[in-house]
């Protein structure tokens, strides 16, 4: 049995209905905070769910499970940093933690799905690899390189943790999310025909569709322990690095429309890093990603297109996790620490 945290989430609901389609038994466990916003409906529902927040998980969640699949936390550099205290005792503390209670209750492996973002700002001229240095420059990536550290300290003879360092993911998915930079774009493009970027555009991004990074993630259920074993993982695609720029062009490119209009507009590039993902590669030689950057752009077009995506879906926060969490504070729904109030 699999425990998927954060499984109703952008990843999660994509995460399951693979893991499903390969013949995995599932637990979710996630807090809902996004269950009132989907794009479409999901018909992969776990063998049995539970709605609950990762803080406060015990030892008889893990009963009959073998791996976890941690993929729960505050997602987006603007949530995180919303309350930087608060991500790092989700992210970072209530991770750790979790590890702690999965090794205890005889979990064998924890996939924890990291990020690229650790690398920060890096040196550009060349993809830095899984030994580069770590730059956190954000709340979130200094929550996740927290638990990365930690958790690797519970890593035993028993215990195999595997640190999944993903690219900025994108594509299609029931809960959907517009703070990615691909979905946006290709958002902006299709009903404003304005796609905006920030600075000169020049920073870099590794790219991973949502299906592929799911891919990356079976394959390190299915692995020998030993191949995974306290070791950390860029999932992308090396020859999916791109300048932001670039990727607006693709988008601009893909959907066939002159009047789509990019505009460069003064603000801060943020982070910027070329990754090399070939080591993923030679860990799991059945790693096989089906998807290209202009691909991706094309399906989340024509999804737009077919479910009707409109104006109001990108001004009312809908789609945005940071504008959810806004809305159920506003509403009373939640506490000031992100718990349910009933």
């Amino acid at each position: 049995m699999i425990l998927v945290t954060g499984n109703l989430g952008y990843i999660g609901r994509i995460m399951s209905r693979h893991l499903i389609e390969q013949g995995f038994e599932l637990i979710g466990l996630d807090s809902a905070f996004y269950r009132e916003n989907l794009f479409y409906g999901d018909d992969y529902p776990p063998f049995r769910q539970l709605i609950k927040d990762i803080r406060d998980v015990d030892e008889k969640d893990f009963d009959g499970v073998t791996a976890v699949i941690h993929l729960a936390a505050l997602s987006t550099d603007f949530l995180g940093e919303m309350n930087p205290a608060l991500t790092q005792d989700i992210n970072g503390q209530a991770s750790f933690e979790l590890a702690q209670k999965a090794k205890k209750a005889g979990v064998e492996r924890f996939i924890f799905s990291s990020s690229c973002s650790l690398y920060g700002v890096a040196d550009d001229s060349k993809p830095i690899d899984e030994t580069g240095k770590l730059n956190p420059i954000t709340a979130y990536a200094k929550a996740k390189a927290m638990a990365e550290d930690e958790i690797a300290k519970l890593a035993d003879d028993s215990f195999h943790p595997v640190f999944m360092r993903n690219a900025t993911v994108y594509g299609l998915s029931p809960a959907l999310r517009l703070d990615l930079v691909v979905n946006i774009m290709t958002a902006d493009a299709f009903l404003k025909k304005k796609i905006t970027v920030f600075s000169d555009g020049a920073h870099w991004r590794p790219m991973v569709h949502v299906e592929d990074l799911c891919r990356a993630f079976a394959c390190a259920l299915k692995a020998p322990a030993e191949k995974i074993h306290n070791q950390a993982l860029n999932v992308g695609v090396i020859d999916e690095n791109f300048q932001v720029r670039e990727i607006a062009q693709i988008v601009k490119d893909t959907l066939r429309d002159e009047e789509i209009e990019i505009v460069f507009v003064p603000g801060e590039g943020g982070r910027t890093y070329r990754v090399d993902c070939s080591k993923i590669k030679t860990v799991f030689p059945d790693f096989h990603p089906q998807w290209s950057l202009k691909r991706g752009i094309a399906e989340l077009h024509n999804a737009y297109r077919e479910k009707e995506l409109d104006q109001d879906s990108l001004e009312d926060g809908k789609y945005f996790r940071i504008g959810c969490i806004k809305k159920l504070l506003e509403d009373g729904r939640l506490d000031e620490n992100l718990r349910w109030k009933n």
